[in-house]
């Protein structure tokens, strides 16, 4: 909520004329009672200090005598100050369970402008989802993050395979990043061991949500229960519960098994699937995806982060069905392993092909911008720039967003910057809402400017 005070540049105490705060209305409210209790006892005391009102109350008077009728204007009055006075309590000592150090100002702001916000339902994995994640929760705080439960490699890999439990590791980075970043807690949430005999490789977070798995014997319970924890803003839930398994069917017929084994494949993916096939998605995933006004995919690795919450067929149906205005976010540098020689239409394709359905994008935002010294290192890894082939991608009937999503690095190093990729997603929405259609027209010297 720092940002409050960098784009609004008004004094502190100005603050509290921002409108929806709900604190003016009720203050206002308390300033009526004490009027109307003020008069009350001016009449009270037969002190005359408005002549026009007291000839109205004179007038009244006439009917009712002066006794009750002081006392019922000190009554009304003095409900309508416990009322304001109620109600402010509600808007400001609610908010004793933030856990930011931001002033009570930002906190309100937060609060009631942050609820209002769309509903906003961001499906991936892995580090490109969590990024996500950073930036949009200052736009709202009402987020549903689906997250997938592929993984079996590393600390979550170890914990899956010797407790039985679901991956933790997205689920913990994307309950860190709706968090406060600043907030002791977290960091603690995130701190990874670097040494102890079977602690090494784990960090502190993907131990507690097993843990708390274990107890509870429901994961969807765990991760509620951390969140509360780290009071986090909006939701994470795992896109089934179902032990998944990813496979892959490359193109040379080999069959790989395992998500942290496709990309050690080095081949071209023909199609992926899940062991076993018929995967149950959450209740509440599909509630959320029902009621989403947003719908964001990816950032990430396509076939290990975003296309397998799609093969939870439930999810792509519901996806596909969903009138919420639908974004995919294409990444910036091929995969090695994964997407080698793709293109942005290349993506999209996967995509539908996974999901089977073409209703699951109305566009796609892509990187506008990179850096002349683009670090060497991605070329020796056998990664390059996803090129833009506009023409295939208008064919699939799928709108182009292009903008600067990078972060500034005199080094050459191409990372999303969680900011930037927020505000233009917010600023498409905002858009397609004002226009009334999921289109997005580009200038054609625009389109000139996507290519890389």
């Amino acid at each position: 909520m720092k940002k409050v005070r960098s784009y609004m540049r008004i004094p502190r105490d100005a603050g509290w004329l921002i409108p929806g705060l709900q604190v003016k209305r009720w203050f206002a409210l308390i300033l009526l009672g004490t009027i109307l209790m003020t008069i009350g006892i001016l009449i009270l005391i037969d002190i005359r200090p408005i002549f026009y009102i007291m000839e109205f109350i004179r007038h009244i008077a006439r009917i009712v005598s002066t006794e009750w009728l002081a006392f019922g204007i000190c009554m009304f009055g003095a409900a309508l100050f416990f009322k304001g006075w109620q109600k402010t309590n509600l808007s400001i000592l609610d908010l004793g369970n933030e856990k930011d150090n931001g002033t009570l100002l930002e906190n309100l702001y937060r609060r009631r402008k942050l609820n209002r916000g769309p509903r906003i339902v961001a499906v991936g994995g892995g580090t490109g989802l969590s990024m996500l994640l950073k930036g949009i929760k200052s736009i709202t705080n009402n987020i549903t993050a689906v997250v997938t439960v592929g993984d079996d490699g590393g600390s979550s890999g170890r914990l899956r395979e010797e407790m039985g439990v679901l991956p933790p590791g997205d689920i913990r980075n994307c309950i860190a990043a709706l968090a406060d970043d600043e907030d002791l807690v977290t960091k603690l949430f995130q701190y990874r061991f670097k040494n102890g005999e079977g602690l090494e490789g784990h960090s502190f977070g993907n131990l507690f949500l097993s843990a708390l798995c274990s107890i509870t014997g429901d994961m969807v319970r765990a991760v509620k229960e951390s969140s509360n924890v780290l009071s986090i803003r909006g939701r994470v839930l795992p896109s089934t519960l179902d032990d998944m398994k990813l496979v892959a069917e490359m193109e040379d017929g080999r069959i790989i098994k395992g998500e942290s084994n496709i990309p050690e494949a080095h081949g071209r993916i023909k199609r992926l699937y899940t062991d076993p096939k018929n995967c149950k998605a959450l209740d509440d995933v599909i509630t959320a995806i029902k009621d989403a006004e947003l719908i964001i995919l990816g950032p990430g690795s396509l076939y290990t982060s975003v296309i397998p919450n799609l093969l939870v067929e439930e999810i792509a149906q519901e996806i596909a069905k969903s009138k919420a205005k639908k974004i995919y976010v294409c990444n910036i540098m091929s995969q090695p392993g994964e997407t080698d020689g793709y293109t942005v239409s290349n993506h999209v394709q996967a995509l539908m092909q996974h999901a089977g359905s073409t209703n699951i994008i109305d566009a796609v935002l892509v990187n506008d911008f990179l850096p002349k010294n683009l670090a060497e290192k991605y070329e020796q890894a056998g990664s390059y720039p996803v090129s833009l082939d506009y023409e295939n991608l208008r064919k699939l009937g799928v709108s182009l967003c292009s903008k600067k999503l990078i972060e500034d690095s005199k080094e050459g190093l191409v990372r999303h910057s969680s900011s930037r990729v927020a505000r233009a997603i917010y600023y498409w929405y905002r858009k397609v809402l004002r226009d009334g259609n999921a289109s997005f027209s580009i200038k054609t010297e625009e389109k000139q400017e996507c290519k890389v």
